[in-house]
């Protein structure tokens, strides 16, 4: 069974209630659940969110001593801003998939670049609800 880590980044525990034209009206949690059901216990999934850098460095660093097939991240706004998480992705010998709800080029032009992509092995992003699901079901083939 492979065993993949999720971390999410800043203001992603407040979905359901921010902009839900861009993001959807389903919350985390039910993302969460969505995603599981659709890989019908198939992989074991661990969750992590945090408003916080350096908690968020942590946990990938972290992610280097345990047996994770694959790391999901969805960095939020540090996507934009992070050389932190950026070079904790580095030290990564997993592939590192990072996500985005919404289709990022579509948005404010700030958004256009993404530091932490740059430290990914794969980038996803446009897919709402669905986006966790597929990222994870491109490394299960």
């Amino acid at each position: 069974m492979k065993k993949f880590l999720i971390i999410n980044g800043p203001n992603l525990n407040m979905l359901g209630t921010r902009e839900p034209e861009v993001y959807g009206k389903e919350t985390l949690d039910d993302i969460r659940k969505l995603t599981a059901e659709k890989l019908q216990s198939n992989v074991e999934l661990e969750w992590f969110q945090s408003n916080i850098e350096g908690e968020i460095v942590t946990k990938i660093q972290e992610a280097s001593l345990h047996a994770f097939d694959a790391l999901i991240i969805n960095p939020g706004g540090y996507a934009h801003t992070s050389v932190a998480i950026h070079d904790a992705l580095k030290i990564l010998k997993i592939p590192v998939i990072e996500v985005h709800l919404s289709q990022v080029y579509k948005r404010e032009e700030f958004r256009h670049t993404m530091l932490t992509a740059k430290a990914a092995t794969a980038i996803m992003g446009g897919f709402g609800n669905q986006t966790y699901y597929i990222a994870i079901n491109s490394q299960l083939q």
